[in-house]
């Protein structure tokens, strides 16, 4: 059963949700800057470090332009072998811990021998420059974190999805699929990879699929969703003409709706707690609210008892 927590937080969005898209449609369009954090200024090495984006024939004018620079980046992640799948993962700077256990269980892109899988997660700028710092030797440990010089808050979770669609779009576009999630999220990759995705069909296009909030408009929740890759380019594209809403999952859900793209709801993936056992992780995608102690635990017992029928 979904969490007081789960429940709360729908019926928020649906309140933001009906506010935010009346808005979006009928009031003139304001600064982009007050919609946001206010960024960090931007560093030599920012500039240095600033990407090219390949989305130069859009000819209006954009009401979210997203002049961002990657401070942090990994532009060959794809060059030497295309993936089946890019997995983005918000997260903030202090959760160190939460990144690890992904990258030690599910997240591994050694998972799959056959199957090319890329973890990535993505950051906004910290207001604290020891934080920075920190974030910064850890990519050069693991180069699997992707930075842009907006500052990264709740309220700018938007930007932070944004940057990973524009990622994928410029330097990953041949991938099959994408799957945004959290960093306090378990993903059974058995599940989502051979029962969902089935590496051995043809790969979708125009895909979308999650946890479906059916509100005006439907959308997936943001603890999880998946999507074909070309869905990332078409999704940037739109945001650079869509007004900002803070609520990432609700606006992602109103640029699909321009792009006439219908999530399909999908039963595996949930935004709630679930008590653990191991049949009822066995059929599920994803569960929410899970620690980096539980990550392992859950992890290392799946993958023992694989041989153990329910």
């Amino acid at each position: 059963m979904p969490s007081k927590v789960s429940c709360l937080y729908v019926l928020t969005v649906v309140c933001w949700a009906s506010a935010l898209w009346y808005l979006s449609i009928s009031r003139p369009t304001s600064s982009y800057a007050s919609q946001l954090s206010v960024p960090a200024r931007k560093t030599a090495k920012a500039l240095k470090s600033n990407a090219t984006t390949p989305f130069g024939n859009i000819r209006t004018r954009p009401l979210n332009p997203h002049t961002f620079d990657f401070i942090i980046n990994e532009p060959k992640k794809c060059e030497t072998n295309v993936p089946f799948l890019v997995i983005l993962i918000t997260t903030t700077h202090k959760e160190f811990d939460a990144r690890q256990a992904i990258r030690e269980t599910w997240g591994d892109e050694s998972t799959f021998s056959d199957l090319r899988i890329i973890t990535l997660f993505l950051l906004g700028r910290s207001t604290d420059a020891v934080l920075n710092q920190m974030v910064e030797q850890e990519s050069e440990i693991f180069h699997d974190i992707v930075v842009e010089d907006f500052i990264d808050s709740y309220h700018n979770l938007t930007l932070k999805t944004l940057m990973g669609m524009r990622w994928v779009a410029t330097y990953c576009n041949q991938a099959k699929y994408v799957m945004k999630t959290d960093s306090d999220i378990f993903v059974n990759m058995d599940n989502l990879v051979y029962k969902l995705l089935k590496p051995a069909t043809k790969p979708r296009r125009r895909y979308f699929t999650g946890y479906v909030i059916n509100k005006y408009p439907p959308f997936c929740s943001g603890t999880g969703y998946v999507f074909s890759a070309d869905v990332a380019e078409l999704i940037y594209k739109t945001s650079l003409h869509t007004r900002l809403l803070h609520l990432e999952d609700v606006y992602v859900g109103v640029c699909l709706r321009k792009l006439g793209i219908h999530p399909y709801q999908n039963s595996g993936f949930n935004h709630w707690k679930m008590a653990y056992s191991l049949c009822r992780y066995r059929r599920v995608i994803t569960v929410h609210q899970i620690s980096p102690e539980e990550m392992h635990r859950i992890w290392n017992d799946m993958t023992s008892k694989k041989h153990l029928k329910c």
